[in-house]
């Protein structure tokens, strides 16, 4: 218990002898002495009951933030313990959950409905050793399986905001309206204006399922866990990783997929130019001067580009034109805030002669260029039937997300840029 409490019980105490005392007519000696010495203890008890909130400021300030962050902290550490194997195992088996692995579900169903096991994304995080079985019989040893090679988020390294939502949809007020300042033509004269303040909502819908389907033999299973269980998780984190970075960029917008930002250049209003010559860093200077010009970007710092390695390697091996000792990439590299390649967001080069397309993006006022929505959890679902005869398992792992720009003007689209 804090100081401070204890120090107001006791003056609690005090008041309520003093107040039996001070009511009496005629106190004795003894209660005359004892009302002296419950008043300078009063007193003294005030300078100490000052001096311990004083003290007692900064743990007070420390139990508040611990207060504000232990919900978040504490879902964090149990996810940390979330078993895939267990969520496996209770589909094909039948076995009740335990432990953290339950807990987890069970929150996750009284947020959400799911036809089969819940998975959090955050469980999808590569880990090691928590799920290491002691004393498994292992009678040989099992090489750690290779997975397939998937790109690195892409979306995050250009700014995407990935957003998690429980339900519903989601939208962000953005402005469209084009205020203006004017000056007052002479001493009775009027400003400028009014002009309309309006708004436009940009919105995250639950309308597009992206599913993972894979299959797990009946040996994987008996195997020890622990492979079983990472390769699971990497699996499909790198699936997904994969298949929403290409949806992100590269959505049609139909037969199911959500409409992505290269796609959808005219329906987000971004800014859409074509080069049709070779590539060069003067190419993507001159949008990013565009950048600047619209208010968009601060410097070329600000901007990031998404290309093709088919553009990267043409770069890489052209020499600057002004006489220096640097090719254009390297240009492209020290100016930019970042470049970022990727064979998997932006369509193969085409046409005649070959030509690319470069994004580039920039986080206006701490805005992000495009948001990305998902909803709940990972919905994991098994397929009794389809491996019946050989007693594999065939699982589904079902998610929902959406895709949306904000402020077309923080994106702009190269196209035409020939790299043969």
């Amino acid at each position: 218990m804090l100081d401070s409490v204890k120090i107001q019980r006791r003056q609690s105490e005090i008041r309520q002898q003093l107040a039996g005392l001070v009511g009496k007519p005629t106190p004795s000696e003894d209660e005359t002495r004892q009302m002296e010495a419950l008043d300078g203890e009063y007193r003294a008890n005030e300078t100490r009951y000052r001096a311990a909130l004083i003290a007692e400021d900064t743990e007070r300030r420390e139990a508040g933030a611990e207060l504000e962050t232990r919900s978040g902290r504490e879902w964090s550490e149990m996810v940390a313990g979330f078993e895939m194997r267990q969520a496996v195992l209770a589909l094909d088996e039948g076995r009740a959950l335990s432990g953290r692995t339950a807990e987890v579900v069970a929150e996750l169903r009284n947020a959400g409905g799911y036809r089969g096991v819940p998975v959090p994304l955050m469980a999808l995080e590569q880990r090691a050793g928590e799920t290491v079985a002691a004393g498994a019989p292992d009678p040989l040893q099992t090489r750690p399986i290779i997975d397939r090679l998937f790109p690195a988020s892409v979306a995050a390294q250009m700014g995407v905001q990935l957003i998690s939502v429980g339900s519903g949809a989601i939208e962000w007020p953005v402005t469209t309206s084009a205020v203006t300042a004017g000056w007052a033509n002479g001493e009775l004269s009027g400003v400028a204006g009014p002009t309309t303040y309006a708004t436009t909502d940009k919105a995250l819908k639950p309308e597009q399922h992206l599913g993972i389907h894979m299959r797990i033999s009946r040996k994987a299973m008996m195997q020890s866990g622990d492979a079983l269980e990472a390769a699971i998780r990497r699996d499909m984190s790198g699936t997904m990783a994969a298949e929403l970075d290409k949806a992100i960029f590269q959505g049609t917008g139909s037969n199911g997929q959500p409409l992505g930002i290269v796609t959808g250049v005219s329906t987000y209003g971004i800014a859409s130019t074509a080069v049709d010559a070779a590539a060069s860093w003067a190419a993507i200077r001159a949008a990013v001067v565009r950048f600047m010009t619209a208010n968009a970007a601060a410097g070329p710092g600000a901007v990031k580009a998404l290309i093709r390695p088919e553009l990267w390697s043409f770069l890489d091996g052209l020499m600057v034109g002004d006489g220096g000792f640097k090719f254009e990439f390297d240009r492209l590299k020290e100016n930019l805030g970042g470049v970022v390649m990727s064979a998997n967001a932006l369509a193969a080069p085409s046409g005649d002669p070959l030509a690319t397309q470069a994004l580039l993006t920039t986080s206006a006022g701490g805005v992000a260029p495009a948001f990305v929505g998902l909803w709940g959890a990972l919905d994991l679902l098994r397929d009794p039937y389809s491996d019946a005869q050989s007693g594999g398992l065939r699982l589904t792992a079902l998610t929902t997300a959406d895709v949306t720009v904000a402020r077309g003007a923080q994106l702009e689209l190269v196209t035409g840029l020939r790299v043969d």
